[in-house]
């Protein structure tokens, strides 16, 4: 049995074990006054102006007894890098580049848009640094939307992203790492769909297992599979370098030829490159984790991001060496043509490497949206057992395994096509907000330290643009799509009214809860546990 002892609520138990000295915000919540942890000062007090409140960072060394359970911080720069590197190179550069080619009809533009895509990565995750400097909480979007809306914007983004955008994020990326896995051992036919299913079921299984079992892992695993992609980069870079120096430079001359395509075209454009860049905020939902983050988040964006940037435009330039536009686009799988064509016998790399690619890129994926529903189901808007931490291994247990198992249906009753298009158009309404919650903090916060600090411009010119790739395919190209995920969005008030707004509660959720808590050898972060 687990033993539950209500902590002080005076006093803030600090890492090492001893009381912190709190005081009263103007809205009556609790903050430590002083440093956290031992990574350097963290600010946790609400700003001068007293509107709102900041979650306090949890910054804990282990759950031993009379130590509150929390998430530890091990993730240094390099592990931040690898987050970021690992999550947004996935299986898009390898198996469908062509896409903005069909797009745009043009090599030349298609090219513009892969660098454009990665300054507004780069440009979005600059001003996102500044938010999770601001406020150290898991959870990116969710603790943001908090701190300048509220309880109800934030609850919808936790709603969506929790049963639809992270759970589709890993579906995509599991059936594209079994879609490979399989076609190596089929050769003369398609892979069965059945066996592709179940081998991206295996697969979650499996990144479900590695991240339960330690957040050391999970980052080992993390850290391994970046590395080997990065190497699949260099020898596909390595390869068109070879071509382009035997004089294979035509598909490159001419490459703004073709007519230019309308404002519809080019925004669905950028749907299909921002998935590819997609993962640049997942080190934001991880920032309980990371040591030292006002210094390791906005480093881990700089190196990261760029680097993503430059591999992916010597990646075309290589892809364009070796073969036409129009074998591109009619390639089912642009990287393994390229490696039939350059590596000869070594051809089969190319197959594992978008395996690795994938693998690697669904860890970092899972290990990001545990993250959101331990946030999230925290402050009351998602069940209480997922805000719960295995009592070993300070891990999230709950919320990893609730996102594997939405991720499996999807597996099962989805298709790759039609799970990208929900994900793109819904992301980037919630990457808007986020631009404009840090545009309104710069008001209604001012005083509020912010150890990393963008222009101004910024958060601006991302929330000017995720408008145009909002808006524009519904004017240009107006689907019954887009209706149902503004539908689906708004659909999550009828549960917030309810359940968070007026917490109401059934009764049988608390045997539920204990259930499960004793079950997964789970305990809340709020609460000292030990066993008995």
């Amino acid at each position: 049995m687990y033993q539950h002892v209500q902590p002080n609520n005076t006093n803030h138990i600090h890492a090492n074990g001893h009381n912190v000295p709190t005081k009263a915000t103007s809205n009556g919540t609790m903050c430590a006054n002083g440093s956290l942890g031992t990574e350097g000062p963290e600010a946790t007090e609400t700003d001068a102006s007293g509107t709102g409140r900041m979650r306090k960072p949890l910054e804990r060394n282990g759950s031993t007894q009379n130590h509150v359970v929390h998430l530890e911080r091990r993730l240094g720069l390099f592990s931040g890098v690898a987050l970021i590197v690992g999550t947004m190179i996935g299986s898009g550069i390898f198996v469908s580049p062509s896409g903005l080619l069909v797009r745009t009809g043009s090599v030349g533009v298609s090219f513009i848009i892969w660098l454009a895509c990665g300054l507004l990565s780069l440009l979005g995750a600059l001003a996102y640094a500044e938010l999770g400097t601001m406020n150290t909480s898991s959870g990116a979007e969710w603790a943001y939307f908090m701190d300048a809306y509220g309880p109800a914007p934030a609850f919808l983004f936790s709603w969506v992203s929790t049963l639809v955008l992270k759970p589709s994020q890993m579906a995509i990326i599991c059936l594209s790492f079994a879609q490979y896995a399989v076609e190596a051992f089929v050769t003369e036919c398609d892979p069965p769909r059945g066996v592709v299913k179940m081998v991206a079921l295996v697969a979650i299984v499996m990144i479900l297992f590695v991240n339960c079992y330690s957040v050391n892992l999970g980052m080992a695993v993390q850290n391994i599979f970046t590395a080997a992609k990065l190497v699949a980069v260099v020898v596909v870079i390595c390869g068109g370098a070879y071509k382009l120096m035997q004089g294979n430079t035509q598909h490159l001359s001419n490459a703004f030829n073709g007519p230019m395509p309308n404002v519809g075209a080019i925004a669905t454009a950028f749907y299909t490159g921002l998935w590819a860049y997609d993962g640049w905020n997942n080190l934001n939902y991880v920032t309980e984790e990371i040591k030292n983050p006002s210094k390791n988040l906005p480093r881990s964006i700089i190196i990261g991001i760029p680097l993503v940037t430059l591999c992916y435009a010597l990646i075309n330039i290589s892809y364009l060496a070796a073969m036409s536009p129009q074998e591109m686009i009619e390639s089912e799988a642009v990287a393994v043509t390229f490696g039939n064509r350059i590596l000869g016998a070594l051809a089969w790399l190319m197959p594992l490497s978008v395996t690795i690619s994938t693998f690697g890129s669904a860890n970092g994926t899972l290990f990001a949206a545990g993250r959101l529903c331990f946030a999230a189901s925290r402050e009351g808007h998602l069940l209480d057992i997922l805000s719960y931490v295995h009592v070993r291994r300070l891990t999230p247990a709950p919320g990893l395994i609730f996102h594997s198992l939405i991720a499996s249906a999807m597996v099962l009753h989805g298709t790759i096509d039609s799970l990208i298009d929900f994900f793109s158009f819904t992301a980037w309404i919630f990457y808007g907000g986020a631009m404009l919650a840090l545009i309104v903090m710069r008001y209604t916060k001012p005083n509020y330290p912010r150890p990393y600090k963008v222009p101004i411009i910024i958060p601006v010119v991302v929330l000017v643009i995720s408008i145009y790739l909002v808006a524009a395919p519904i004017f240009e190209t107006p689907r019954i799509e887009y209706l149902y995920a503004l539908l689906f969005i708004f659909a999550g008030l009828i549960f917030y009214v309810p359940f968070v707004k007026l917490g109401m509660t059934p009764r049988f959720m608390n045997k539920v809860t204990l259930f499960f808590q004793l079950l997964l050898e789970v305990v809340p972060t709020s609460s000292m546990a030990m066993f008995e």
